[in-house]
């Protein structure tokens, strides 16, 4: 019998080159492309609104809730106070650290875990974050992070800018960290010591509380929890529930319109 001859060996290699391995290669680039966009499509998004990276100060939603958060930067007289008065209401908040009152008080950081509340990244320093490089952006924030995770085991992942400071590179290096950066629709103004009466109607009666505001109080204010109970009972009164930062913003893919509000895609 004789064998076959070599360019029948050729006419079969290129007849399985042509009709096997190119088919292959191509439904493996469009198995690769279609992966791809599906990767894409998972990733949280867009802080993008035109040129700018906004942070969220407000949550588009059908639910009537609100949250309300509390920076801790300095002072710590009254927390232990403000924690009793949140579990008497049955109200879980989101408390922003910075690293040096992580430092100075690192048992109320872990009452404040123990109670349920969110912990939040304030910065270590509580500098003015625009006029920082990106590698100290990334420092600040981490610093912070690692204190309350050895403290609480608590993976941080809502960061307040100091004094709402903020621009395009602090926004972008915060969300290449896992962050969500968070300012505040409505103001208290307990930090200007204007009284306790005063803190309660610039809440209850502001202009922007709507369903998916963030409101902003201090720990450390003068007035802060003698207010919080009346300020807790007006918000409840509106028909409000009041929930931490955590539970209202949206975490899948989202969207940001020029006032900051975050919408759910």
């Amino acid at each position: 019998m004789s064998q076959p001859s070599t360019s029948f060996f050729h006419t079969m290699v290129s007849f399985l080159h042509t009709h096997l391995y190119l088919p292959i290669l191509f439904l493996l680039a469009i198995t690769a492309i279609l992966f791809c966009k599906r990767t894409e499509a998972v990733l949280p998004t867009n802080t993008t609104v035109g040129n700018r990276e906004l942070p969220i100060y407000c949550v588009d939603t059908t639910d009537k809730k609100v949250a309300l958060s509390f920076d801790a930067a300095w002072g710590n007289e009254d927390t232990q106070r403000i924690l009793e008065i949140l579990k008497e209401q049955n109200v879980s908040v989101t408390f922003f650290m910075t690293g040096g009152w992580v430092d100075s008080y690192p048992e109320d950081v872990k009452a404040i875990a123990a109670a349920g509340h969110d912990l939040g990244n304030h910065s270590q320093n509580h500098k003015e974050m625009s006029k920082l490089t990106n590698s100290e952006i990334k420092d600040e924030l981490m610093s912070v992070h690692n204190k309350v995770k050895e403290l609480t085991g608590v993976e941080m992942t809502l960061f307040r800018p100091p004094y709402g400071d903020y621009d395009n590179d602090l926004v972008k290096a915060a969300t290449s960290l896992g962050y969500y950066t968070i300012q505040w629709s409505v103001d208290s103004l307990d930090w200007k010591d204007y009284g306790i009466d005063s803190i309660i109607k610039t809440v209850v009666n502001h202009k922007n509380l709507d369903s998916g505001a963030i409101i902003l109080m201090h720990n450390g204010a003068t007035y802060t929890a003698d207010a919080l109970e009346n300020v807790i009972i007006g918000l409840k009164n509106q028909g409000y529930e009041i929930v931490p930062i955590s539970k209202l913003i949206h975490t899948g893919e989202f969207h940001m319109d020029h006032t900051g509000k975050q919408f759910a895609e």
